[in-house]
């Protein structure tokens, strides 16, 4: 295992990591950084091989080695916010490090990813193997076309997808671009990893933020999460998109805040 993760910490009081999607780094949540330092503890950190921690990189680059990481990096318990893939990681730091942590928020994020045959009858929605080969083909050519590109994915459906594509855009501009061996093997995850079965293991408050335009994450497969985790909550933002807390963010705020200061 590499040397532990660099991160960021602001604000006093109950503890939050948050955790980034991918191709991104942790610049995305400033703004709700500024809003929620002034009554809690926010933290927050890049995965391996991205943002401040660019050149530590582990391998193989698998969920566990990442949550791990994550844990043995921040030696606290708290309650982890993760969007689009950082979800995932949250959702494994739930599963293997239920000590650590005290509740569990994912935003735009499914336990599984990619689209497929659940049996002869059913499909579980998700993306298109074809979406992810697309962006690997991407990879070799151009990395900053592909992070472009997937940015544009990441706003399909926001009634001001450009406001939002420069907003995302803006705030990761300060960080170095990731490898393409790191953007490869963090794709990976995105089309590998099935935590569908270990969902009934969280036992912390759990909450799903959904954008009900969102690509990534298609409406039906929330209907069917809601199945596997039927002690959590959702909230769906009907006018947004893969990026709620970008699009909607005084709503994102409201409502994350009422279910914080509900449960704690």
């Amino acid at each position: 295992m590499s040397s532990l993760l660099k991160f960021t910490r602001q604000g006093q009081g109950q503890s939050l990591v948050f955790i980034h999607g991918w191709g991104l780094n942790s610049g995305v949540w400033q703004p709700t950084v500024e809003k929620l330092a002034r009554t809690y503890q926010v933290i927050t950190i890049d995965l391996p091989g991205f943002g401040l921690n660019v050149e530590n990189t582990i391998s193989p680059y698998t969920l566990t080695n990442i949550s791990e990481q994550i844990c043995n990096s921040i030696d606290e318990p708290a309650i982890f916010v993760g969007w689009s893939l950082g979800g995932l990681v949250a959702t494994q730091i739930a599963i293997n490090h239920p000590n650590k942590v005290q509740g569990l928020v994912t935003i735009a994020s499914s336990p599984c990813f990619i689209e497929k045959h659940t049996n002869s009858t059913e499909k579980w929605l998700g993306i298109k193997p074809q979406v992810l080969q697309m962006f690997y083909q991407q990879l070799d050519d151009d990395i900053e076309k592909t992070l472009a590109s997937f940015l544009k994915i990441q706003a399909m459906g926001s009634p001001h997808i450009r406001q939002d594509i420069k907003q995302l855009r803006d705030l990761i501009m300060d960080y170095p671009i990731p490898s393409k061996h790191t953007l490869a093997q963090s794709l990976q995850l995105l089309s590998s990893e099935d935590l569908r079965s270990q969902l009934s293991h969280i036992n912390v408050p759990f909450l799903r933020m959904y954008g009900r335009l969102d690509s990534l994450v298609p409406k039906a497969a929330i209907e069917a999460i809601d199945k596997l985790a039927p002690n959590s909550e959702a909230i769906i933002f009907n006018k947004a998109s893969h990026a709620p807390f970008i699009s909607h963010f005084d709503e994102f705020i409201e409502q994350l805040t009422t279910w914080l200061n509900r449960n704690y």
